[in-house]
């Protein structure tokens, strides 16, 4: 723990590097410094100065953030950051820290951080003379037998206990002189010093019944302390046997755990004498106050019992002396040694020091946690084993002195997992095995190492054309793993592939949410479809990005009416159309052409029949608007017709056009057939046959001179490619058969030939060959089929 529990975080980065780990390892293995001071100091004294020995200068002190660490909870030493010296935390008492343990030293380390650094130090407590020898019995009385005490006979006396320690510890004993006794003072193994009453000259019963003498204890302080204790000596009748114990020693080992009145040793002496001064009893001989509450002696039966839980951790070696006394007043002594064996009966103790919390997910090696491990207990109790789990990507790297670091093994990934709970298990060797578990929570803090995602790589949206403009006609969206800064998103236009595509003009889209809105309304005939790229990046840094595709299709509107193509209504002469009286039903008469802007089924046209000059005789084809006969023709029928044929497209508001066909019956095409007026056919009854022969001559003669003259055309038109004003006008080849709708319905599917045509209407004669004028076409407000179907303009060939 740190002087004042105030807990510092460990830079994040720079003490992650192993260079400063080793070196800091290195240092706090060197031997430790030794520093002294005297017990009872006030808080707060001076102790040393570590600058010199820590290699630091003052201004140093506060970037490596020093901090004084021991063992246990206490904690007796506090670090002054601004100037380097070492202080007292609270006054110490070297009697309470170490009792009779001497030298008194008490280790402890100072922690450096940036980088990680221990300083090993021991800092010893000198003792001074605060205590007094004190003798457990004021008042000792002894009984010697006259005449059968020889000079030189040695009586062990009680010691005197003094808590001081070396010098200023009790020293020596002594007594007013006298012409019968003298003291000597002796040691036992353990150090401690007692008095034995040496008999100088024999004792007369008779001359003098009874001394009193006074036994000082002396300790070697300055000044030096005393303590003093009557000694009452009785003088009694002979009695020359002295119990004896069986064994001057007992050794005895017991468990730190065993229950309370267990007999841990029966002692046993003997007396040769008979009667009174034969019978033997036990007593502690100047037991310590310790001792008395731990042990239970029975007085007859020599039994020692244990009436007080033993604590290895606390006494680990009780030296219990016990005297056996008959009734003549003799005595002698034994001891009994009992050795604590020590139990695993303390679990390991883990002391956390510095915790480094949250990292950045993309850290090497770092240094999570500082801690110190510890045991009570000894041998393989108090020997200690640290683990972590193992699926985690953290790993423990000892220290010295049981101290550990906990490391991370490398970069990690927040986006996986953001917080890691490290439960640290501290397992000693002992049997049974016992652990101590502590906890900590590391946080890991995000860096920009993952770009937006989209939802998906490509969105396909649909608009229906006449669109009203800002009309909101889809969303993109993308993801970010990241936090904070790191995963928020905005979205914007990448410039298009195209560089003819006005994007700007068309769409827009909103930064925050990705919405997409169209600029304008869209024409499906001018464009039906367009690309770009929407670009997503986040705010980090540096910012990372994706792109994802983005498809518009326009969605066609039935806005536009079909258009015929054929015959074509431009306002000029019709064309009439030229049909054999032998045609048979079903014969084709012509083929209405017509196309739509539109597409898909707003495109599909059907034909059908509205008006007809004769019902019943003509039919148009739904599908394809061919016209033919419904029957076969007859003598009765007119000579001219005229149909009206109704073309509609399949939108859900159906549009539609109509066109007016002519239709002249002839005999054959042998002959020109000039239009005649409608009172022709009443004429022709009401000439004489005569007239007839006279025709039918002059027939024959023009039959052939037409013959030739049509050869001598036909190549001429096949040349020149015109037409010759009035005259009729032959195609170089054979009528275009790939005429066909946008949609691939309602138009010519077949190749068919005409050769001639005749119209009336003025009076003269005019061969004109079926072609569509497509500068009429387009000058009857067909631009935008011309813009939106390029194909269907190209698909048609005209001579």
């Amino acid at each position: 723990m740190e002087a004042g529990e105030r807990k510092e975080r460990v830079p994040k980065q720079r003490q992650v590097l192993i260079f400063f780990v080793l070196l800091g390892i290195a240092q706090a293995g060197s031997e430790p410094r030794h520093y002294s001071v005297a017990e009872e100091m006030e808080s707060g004294s001076f102790v040393a100065n570590l600058l010199k020995d820590l290699g630091l200068e003052v201004y140093e002190l506060s970037a490596r953030t020093p901090r004084v660490i021991s063992k246990g909870k206490k904690l007796h030493l506090q670090f002054d950051r601004q100037t380097g010296d070492l202080l007292l935390n609270e006054k110490l008492d070297r009697e309470e820290l170490c009792g009779p343990t001497e030298p008194c030293v008490l280790p402890f380390q100072v922690l450096l951080e940036n980088p990680l650094q221990f300083f090993q130090a021991e800092l010893r407590i000198r003792d001074i003379n605060d205590h007094s020898p004190v003798f457990l019995d004021k008042e000792i009385i002894l009984k010697i037998s006259e005449k059968s005490t020889p000079p030189g006979t040695v009586i062990p006396l009680g010691n005197a206990e003094d808590l001081d320690v070396g010098r200023n510890g009790l020293q020596n004993y002594t007594i007013a002189p006298n012409s019968h006794f003298h003291v000597l003072t002796r040691s036992r193994r353990d150090g401690k010093k007692y008095p034995e009453l040496v008999l100088d000259k024999a004792l007369d019963r008779e001359e003098q019944p009874e001394l009193s003498l006074t036994l000082v204890a002396l300790d070697g302080g300055s000044p030096p302390r005393s303590a003093t204790a009557q000694l009452h000596i009785l003088v009694l009748d002979i009695n020359d046997n002295a119990p004896e114990f069986a064994q001057s020693l007992y050794e005895v080992q017991i468990l730190e755990n065993s229950p309370l009145n267990s007999v841990i040793v029966t002692v046993s002496a003997s007396d040769l004498d008979t009667g009174n001064f034969g019978t033997i009893s036990y007593a502690f001989f100047h037991a310590a106050e310790e001792i008395r509450k731990t042990f239970q002696l029975n007085p007859i039966t020599g039994d020692m019992q244990l009436v007080k839980y033993l604590n290895f951790e606390a006494i680990s070696t009780y030296e219990v002396d016990i005297e056996a006394k008959d009734g003549g007043g003799l005595s002698g002594k034994s001891t009994v040694l009992v050795q604590v064996v020590d139990v695993n009966d303390n679990p390991p103790e883990l002391t956390l020091s510095s915790v480094n919390s949250p990292i950045p997910e993309n850290s090497a090696e770092t240094v999570v946690a500082v801690f110190s491990v510890s045991d009570l207990d000894s041998g393989d109790n108090g020997r200690v084993m640290c683990s972590i789990e193992n699926n985690l990507p953290f790993f423990l790297k000892p220290s010295v002195d049981n101290f550990y670091t906990l490391v991370s093994e490398g970069p990690l990934d927040r986006e996986s997992q953001a917080e890691f709970n490290i439960t640290i298990t501290v397992t000693d060797l002992g049997t049974p095995r016992l652990k101590t578990e502590h906890s900590i929570t590391v946080l890991v803090s995000d860096v920009n190492d993952n770009a937006p995602a989209f939802t998906q790589t490509s969105y396909t949206l649909f608009v229906p054309e006449n669109n009203s403009p800002a009309l909101h006609i889809g969303s993109v969206s993308a993801t970010d793993r990241d936090s904070g800064t790191n995963a928020q998103v905005t979205y914007s236009l990448l410039p298009p592939q195209d560089p003819h595509l006005p994007l700007a003009s068309l769409v827009s889209i909103n930064a925050d949410n990705g919405h997409l809105f169209a600029l304008r309304s869209l024409d499906y005939e001018a464009l039906r479809a367009f690309e770009f790229r929407v670009g997503a990046t986040d705010r980090g840094a540096p910012a990372l990005s994706s792109e994802a595709l983005v498809r518009v299709v326009v969605v066609d509107d039935n806005d536009n009416s079909p258009f015929v193509l054929y015959p074509l209504q431009n306002g000029s002469a019709p064309c009439t159309e030229l049909v054999p009286r032998a045609a048979e039903a079903g014969y084709l008469v012509t083929k209405v052409v017509a196309v739509d802007g539109d597409s898909g089924q707003n495109a599909w046209l059907s034909f059908q029949l509205l008006k007809a000059t004769e019902p019943g005789l003509f039919a148009v084809w739904a599908h394809n608007g061919e016209v033919r006969t419904a029957r076969p023709l007859s003598e009765r029928d007119a000579a001219k017709h005229r149909l009206l044929v109704l073309v509609k497209d399949n939108g859900e508001r159906p549009l539609s056009a109509s066109v007016t066909l002519h239709v002249l019956l002839v005999d054959g095409f042998s002959q020109p057939y000039l239009p005649l007026p409608e009172a022709a056919p009443d004429q022709a009854q009401a000439d004489s046959l005569t007239v007839y022969l006279v025709v039918a001559l002059a027939s024959v003669s023009s039959l052939f001179l037409f013959s030739v003259l049509l050869f001598v055309a036909v190549r001429l038109c096949r040349r020149d490619r015109a037409a010759l004003g009035g005259r009729c006008s032959v195609p170089e080849g054979p009528f275009p058969g790939h005429l066909v709708d946008v949609s691939g319905t309602g138009t010519l599917s077949q190749s068919y030939q005409y050769e001639v045509c005749l119209t009336g209407g003025s009076g003269t004669s005019e061969f004109k060959f079926l072609k569509p004028i497509i500068s009429n076409f387009y000058a009857q407000g067909s631009e935008r089929v011309n813009e939106a179907n390029p194909s269907v303009r190209n698909s048609f060939e005209f001579s």
